[in-house]
């Protein structure tokens, strides 16, 4: 049984504004995560994003390659400045020439909270159990991982990676609720 529910958390040390940037800011996100959007996130508002493999971390943007270039869009569900954004999605959709449009998306929140260390980030996302069967474990599956490489991206991009601010570095932690 797939679960529904995929949570990471990493500790940032970061102050909460930068962090808050990093997910907040779409051209900020996209570099760190690997994507190009066409505007800026605002709530209510559908941004497409274009996969663009990372320069946060060369092995990770070996697996991003075979999907650069595919659009995606974003559905900004919420923005508590300085505490949380959130979106939705249709997850793991890269198959070519399939039509997600009429599945289920998932709900994907970044949460802040500061800690003495910095700023802990936990990434959620949820409604797997909303999708069709034949695509919820695949989906599960790369999304769980993903988030796991995306938990080490940011941390990359806030300590100064490539086109990063400096402001340290970070130790993960990685949970599935």
């Amino acid at each position: 049984m797939t679960p529904d529910r995929i949570e990471k958390q990493v500790i940032l040390p970061a102050p909460l504004q930068a962090v808050w940037h990093a997910v907040a800011d779409a051209g900020q996100f996209g570099t760190w995560f690997g994507v190009r959007f066409d505007g800026p996130f605002a709530a209510g508002a559908t941004v497409t994003g274009h996969i663009v493999p990372t320069r946060m971390d060369p092995d990770i943007a070996r697996l991003q390659q075979p999907y650069a270039g595919a659009a995606f869009a974003l559905q900004v569900d919420q923005i508590v400045p300085m505490r949380r954004i959130a979106f939705r999605w249709h997850p793991f959709a890269v198959e070519p020439g399939i039509d997600y449009a009429a599945e289920p998306m998932t709900l994907i929140v970044f949460a802040l909270e500061p800690v003495a260390d910095g700023t802990r980030l936990t990434i959620t996302e949820s409604g797997f159990d909303q999708l069709p069967p034949a695509r919820r474990a695949r989906a599960y599956a790369a999304n769980d991982g993903g988030w796991t490489m995306q938990t080490r991206l940011i941390a990359t991009y806030l300590a100064g990676g490539p086109s990063g601010p400096k402001t340290g570095q970070a130790t993960t932690g990685q949970g599935t609720t």
